[in-house]
């Protein structure tokens, strides 16, 4: 699969196969992190609801648990926004590349290659 190139997107930018690989490690990464918040929320609100001194002093490591995967996800669509504006910078090779403008659009130029 390293080395195929996909046409990505409705305007025909260009998508390395590597890239969308990486690209979806890190969304099956986020999903997986997503999934165990999801449990943890629901052993905090049963905790919370049980009243029950112990499982409300539990819930200090479970809320910081649940923070702390927060901040990995944010640093993992951090990441991933990066490699996407990398992917789409202009290569040496002529290729038409999408460009972002500082409004967030996207625009097709032409790279020349000399």
């Amino acid at each position: 699969m390293e080395g195929n190139i996909y046409q990505g997107f409705g305007n025909g930018t260009q998508v390395d196969g590597k890239v969308l690989q990486t690209f979806q490690k890190s969304f099956v990464q986020v999903q997986d992190i997503l999934d165990q918040n999801r449990l943890l929320i629901n052993e905090i609100n049963q905790n919370h609801e049980s009243k029950i001194p112990h499982n409300l002093s539990r819930n200090v490591g479970l809320i910081k648990e649940l923070n702390n995967n927060i901040r990995r996800v944010a640093n993992l669509y951090a990441d991933l926004s990066s490699s996407f504006t990398k992917s789409m910078e202009p290569s040496s090779e002529g290729d038409s590349a999408g460009m972002y403008e500082p409004d967030g659009n996207v625009s097709q130029k032409r790279i020349r290659s000399e």
